[in-house]
Parts: structure tokens; C-alpha cells; sequence
């Protein structure tokens, strides 16, 4: 699958959610939907392009900006948020990767109540859930997705940030320290 065939697929999951920055997980379901209709390779090359997604948004700026939004943001807590910004669809995604700090344009720092924090697991695992339900074997999903797809690497791409240096922060992200550095003072 090329990667304008897996954003034709989120932006149609994303289609049948009202609020996607509220409701990663229901367009997590609706994909999951939507790949489940499909061969199981098909499904698989969805997985290799989310991996190679993935692997390009590892990166220190973005991670900072996950910091920044979800008050805090470990490495689990990244991947989530990485899930939860593929959910909002590929023109999101691919201004966060040029500008992460254009990510103040879509989060809403006043979320309501019992509001889980832009947290995309589900979207991670799409992939896996729908080729279980073709296929009944999960295990072949994985081994067919890391064959294709490139190794993460060690250390988050780009210049490193601190992120506890309020300073560093405000130099990467102005618009985001805005809305969120006071929470995590």
C-alpha cells in the first residue's frame, strides 16, 4: 500500500467520526472496519506504511510538542500521541512534521472533563485487529509488517531538546509553550 492509499483510508475512518481530536478510538474502530473488508496483504502494507510513519515522526521536536500537549509524554506516551495525530488525518499530520508547533491550531488546551488526552493507542493496532479478523492469526500480521518496515531508531531524530528547560521549549514551540507551559510548572 502507498502512502496516499493509507491516508484515503484514515481520511474515510475519519469521515464517519464527529470529533476526531476527541475520539482517536472511533476512527481506530471505523478503520479497523474498514481493513477488515480487505486481503490480508493489503492490510499488512497498511502496517508497513503506519511503521514507516512512524519511524520518520520519532523525532525530538514532535516529541516535545507531545510533552508540551499531554503535560508530560513517555515513550509509550509518545507513541499514543503519534497514533492520535495519524487520526486526525494526513494534512495534520504532515503540518505537524514540517511546524510541530502548528499542532496549536488543532488541540484545544481547555478539553473537558474525563478527556483522555489526545491518546491514539487504538490506531496503533488497527492493523493487527483487522488481519486477526481475516486471518486468525495475528502473529502473521506482525512477521509480514517487520519484514517491510524500517527499524526505528535509537535516539529520536533531530536536535534534542530538553524538556524540562522551559527556555529550550519556547525556542522549538512558542505557540504551544502559550497554551500549556503553565501546566507544567
Amino acid at each position: 500500500m502507498d502512502r496516499d492509499g493509507f491516508w484515503g483510508l484514515v481520511e474515510g475512518a475519519r469521515g464517519q467520526v464527529d470529533d476526531t481530536v476527541a475520539d482517536a478510538d472511533g476512527v481506530a474502530d471505523a478503520l479497523t472496519k474498514v481493513l477488515g473488508g480487505m486481503e490480508a496483504e493489503e492490510i499488512a502494507g497498511f502496517g508497513v506504511e503506519l511503521a514507516r510513519l512512524l519511524v520518520e515522526s520519532y523525532r525530538w521536536d514532535l516529541w516535545a510538542a507531545a510533552y508540551l500537549i499531554k503535560s508530560g509524554a513517555s515513550e509509550d506516551g509518545f507513541d499514543s500521541f503519534r497514533g492520535w495525530l495519524v487520526a486526525q488525518g494526513r494534512e495534520v499530520w504532515e503540518a505537524a512534521l514540517a511546524v510541530p508547533d502548528s499542532l496549536a491550531d488543532v488541540v484545544d488546551e481547555d478539553q473537558p472533563d474525563g478527556f483522555e488526552g489526545f491518546d491514539g493507542e487504538g490506531m496503533l493496532h488497527v492493523g493487527s485487529h483487522a488481519y486477526k479478523n481475516v486471518t486468525g492469526d495475528e502473529a502473521a500480521y506482525w512477521k509480514a509488517v517487520d519484514a517491510e518496515a524500517p527499524d526505528t531508531p535509537d535516539v529520536p531524530l533531530g536536535e534534542e531538546i530538553d524538556f524540562d528547560d522551559e527556555d529550550d521549549l519556547e525556542t522549538y514551540l512558542p505557540r504551544l509553550c502559550a497554551l500549556y507551559l503553565d501546566s507544567l510548572s
